[in-house]
């Protein structure tokens, strides 16, 4: 699933990056939704935008780097397990590498997804920074879920 992931957020950028200049907008739902080409050179809502970009690169990459040794951890020893688990950290995980190759390809993150309502614009975000969220959704999910007691289970 990770791998799909980061197929379809690097085919998306290029062809954002193909057909729109950058800054150009087109509405798809008017008032709601466009497809507007941006670059992050920050984070998540442009957190670390003004540092350096040496410090920006090594900064996302020493972190990303870190995320995702931790992320195949994870994945590693949940096989067996149920899919919501498996399913969040793919998820997470081929979102990241998406993003992270924008970093080292660029120095900075090729967003497009621009929704809003009236002058209220959500942050622009890509299909890893989706991924990333529904992943993280499937994981909190995954950890508020209650276990089948033995006795339960059994009985069933």
């Amino acid at each position: 699933m990770g791998g799909g992931i980061l197929f379809l957020d690097q085919i998306s950028k290029f062809y954002v990056q193909k057909f729109l200049k950058l800054h150009e907008s087109v509405a798809v739902i008017h008032d709601l939704f466009s497809l507007t080409h941006i670059r992050n050179p920050g984070a998540a809502f442009g957190l670390f935008a003004n540092q350096s970009l040496a410090f920006r690169s090594i900064f996302f990459f020493s972190v990303s780097s870190i995320a995702l040794v931790l992320l195949l951890l994870f994945f590693l020893q949940a096989q067996g397990e149920d899919q919501f688990r498996l399913n969040g950290l793919s998820l997470i995980f081929g979102g990241a590498v998406g993003n992270m190759v924008d970093r080292v390809r660029f120095g900075e993150v090729v967003d497009f997804l621009d929704f809003y309502v009236g002058t209220f614009h959500w942050p622009a975000f890509n299909v890893a920074d989706s991924a990333i969220t529904i992943g993280a959704a499937l994981l909190v999910l995954n950890a508020m879920k209650k276990p089948v007691s033995s006795s339960k289970a059994q009985s069933l």
